[in-house]
């Protein structure tokens, strides 16, 4: 009986040492225990400066305490002293990945931190193998990621199931808050309808960006809504995609252009495009803003050295990348981050020569 008994009992010891190899602690495991965010574990063990002295403890207290071992396929990313940021982008406009990589570079000023850019195509098959294969070459940090590749959910699970930190740059909320900078782009094309309907507007059309963009329907739907609200609807024959380039916006332009009756105002989805309907206006004998109103978005350089200059939505990329960066190497548990006022990103009207009183 009492062979039997520590066979028993050593089958039982077995199971539970089984049972508790099953049960390895997650990085989910210690930040729950440790009463702190997944991304502040990750700092803990990366042995990031900004964390705080206390919550550096805390957590490695916590560790000690499970055991707990960095998932094999994480391991290298779980020990990495590289002190690269990336920034993954998709964007096809070069002012705006210059804007975003200053304010970027802003931020990691004097933070011992490098910038490595990265851009990608996201209907390449090799997409997510790709930005694993890079994650974990370089030992990244983290990554800040604009729009669009920004709204990529399997990039984003991607990150979380290596264990890189991130911080998404959307118009819209899509992670936990974090993880986020919001721009709410739709309050942006709410502003243009009003100045435009303000000057006494009737025949409206929009150009959009890709609409593979949050960004592209965000704008347009704070364009519409406002107009909606003032009882003037918006044609679908009035509404026409671009791809947030000069040549986009020219042909676009042209065919809006070519309607009856003629629009008296358009507004696009970003500068560049508007650029381009500024070309398409010349082409066509119509001057502005005396016969054609124009308004883009984001206030980029070149919306001030336009011919007229370009009445725009002022979208603060700069301080966006600044912001987006700071919450990335800092944190929120770190004492040292900078806050912010929301509103201090919020996008704004500014208005140029480019619109003006709609012909009576």
């Amino acid at each position: 009986m009492t062979v039997i008994s520590k066979t028993a009992a050593g089958s039982a010891e077995g199971s539970t040492e089984t049972e508790r190899d099953r049960r390895r602690p997650t990085i989910n495991d210690i930040a729950r225990l440790a009463a702190v965010s997944k991304k502040t574990v990750s700092r803990v063990i990366n042995e990031s400066p900004f964390v705080k002295e206390e919550t550096r403890a805390r957590v490695n207290a916590v560790i000690d305490e499970l055991g707990y071992v960095p998932d094999p396929q994480a391991r290298g990313l779980a020990f990495r002293r590289s002190f690269l940021v990336g920034m993954i982008y998709d964007n096809p406009n070069p002012q705006y990945v210059v804007n975003m990589q200053q304010g970027i570079l802003d931020a990691l000023k004097g933070s011992g931190y490098e910038l490595i850019i990265r851009p990608v195509v996201r209907s390449d098959p090799n997409f997510l193998s790709d930005m694993r294969a890079f994650v974990e070459r370089q030992k990244l940090f983290g990554v800040v990621l604009p729009p669009s590749v920004s709204e990529d959910e399997r990039l984003a699970a991607l990150l979380n199931e290596i264990d890189c930190p991130y911080v998404r740059i959307a118009s819209v909320p899509l992670d936990e808050a974090e993880s986020m900078v919001v721009t709410h782009d739709h309050m942006g094309g709410e502003a243009v309808a009003k100045h435009l309907l303000a000057h006494g507007h009737k025949v409206f059309a929009h150009i959009s960006g890709p609409l593979t963009f949050r960004s592209a329907h965000e704008r347009r739907r704070g364009f519409c809504e406002a107009l909606a609200a003032a009882g003037v609807s918006l044609p679908d024959a009035y509404v026409m995609e671009g791809a947030y380039t000069f040549e986009s916006g020219m042909a676009c332009g042209e065919a809006l252009l070519a309607l009856s009756p003629r629009p008296t105002a358009i507004f696009t989805g970003n500068d560049e495009m508007a650029s381009g309907v500024l070309q398409a206006a010349r082409k066509a004998g119509l001057r502005v803003p005396e016969d054609l109103s124009v308004v883009g978005f984001d206030d980029f350089q070149i919306a001030s050295r336009l011919w007229p200059p370009l009445t725009t939505v002022h979208a603060p990329t700069t301080d966006v990348g600044r912001i987006a960066a700071d919450r990335l190497i800092r944190g929120e548990d770190d004492g040292r981050a900078r806050r912010y006022d929301p509103d201090s990103i919020l996008p704004y009207l500014v208005v140029r020569e480019s619109s003006g009183p709609a012909l009576a």
